[in-house]
């Protein structure tokens, strides 16, 4: 089951971070300004993974009404834990209107008839972009503490963030090397996504600009096997397959090219979204290189 939302997760990523660049976000969701005006809201909701993960860190939990159906799976949800304690949405319109919250969050390129049903109906909903930088990730954290009342929360989230960036510039020893992050089927983030961000910062370079992938894209075996990176990043290391999304990644071809001492393991939990777990992945991504190195 965990597989299938997996796929279907990955898939939508690779619709979504195509069209994003080409629309424009409907006018009645114009975008909020960088910092949000007085007014603390206190009932919030959240409809997009990522909005509950920033939610979670900066807001007081009564703040927080419901988050989206995601919000509780610990293989995508770094907040897993903590969204436990607080009801889950169903993702459409009709439960959040009757939870008359003051503030709706969600993610820009999704349910867009959704959110523009709430604003038509006076509800308050903001935007919040695709991550594609650590440099965003620290924006949108900024952001959110200032909507939630609580900017000196965010304020300490990027400062743990730029702690782990020194970390990680200072445990990389060896700049240069090609990475391949490679997750279910085949699916490869692009030059421009928040993994370049995070192997950049480690002094590494994402292959997939080799492959053509700028927001990202699925990648053939054959495809791999050429450009033939000098690591490949995953998500897990687990040595069987639970499926065969999972499989791929386990292909014999992979397998020998990329042992063990050739994968860095970084959790999905770390990298799906752009926010306070940053620091964590930034440790994570140092300390396989480091292990790599040795």
């Amino acid at each position: 089951m965990v597989g299938g939302l997996i796929d279907r997760l990955v898939a939508a990523a690779a619709t979504i971070l195509t069209v994003a660049a080409l629309i424009a976000p409907a006018a009645v969701l114009a975008a909020e300004p960088a910092l949000e005006p007085a007014g603390v809201p206190r009932r919030i909701a959240s409809l997009n993974l990522c909005t509950d993960q920033l939610l979670l860190s900066l807001a007081d939990p009564e703040q927080i009404i419901g988050l989206s159906p995601y919000a509780r799976d610990p293989t995508l949800s770094w907040a897993a834990a903590e969204a436990a304690r607080h009801p889950l949405l169903s993702g459409g319109a009709e439960d959040v209107m009757v939870l008359k919250p003051d503030l709706v969050v969600a993610g820009r390129f999704e349910r867009r008839a959704t959110r523009e049903m709430l604003a038509r109906r006076g509800l308050r909903v903001v935007d919040f972009d695709i991550v594609r930088s650590v440099e965003e990730a620290k924006q949108q954290i900024t952001r959110m503490g200032a909507l939630v009342g609580h900017p000196e929360r965010a304020a300490a989230r990027n400062a743990a963030i730029d702690a782990a960036l020194a970390r990680a510039r200072t445990a990389a020893s060896r700049s240069g090397l090609r990475v391949l992050a490679v997750s279910r089927r085949g699916w490869v983030p692009g030059a421009d996504s928040l993994i370049s961000s995070l192997l950049a910062a480690v002094g590494l370079v994402n292959a997939a600009a080799e492959l053509g992938f700028a927001a990202g894209g699925f990648a053939s075996l054959e495809e791999i096997v050429a450009t033939r990176p000098d690591l490949v990043l995953v998500a897990a290391a687990a040595p069987v397959a639970e499926d065969q999304g999972q499989a791929f990644l386990l292909h014999p071809a992979l397998d020998r090219l990329y042992p063990p001492e050739r994968r860095l393991v970084v959790p999905e939990m770390l990298t799906v979204c752009g926010g306070p777990m940053l620091a964590e992945a930034l440790d994570r991504l140092a300390a396989a290189l480091g292990r790599v190195e040795r």
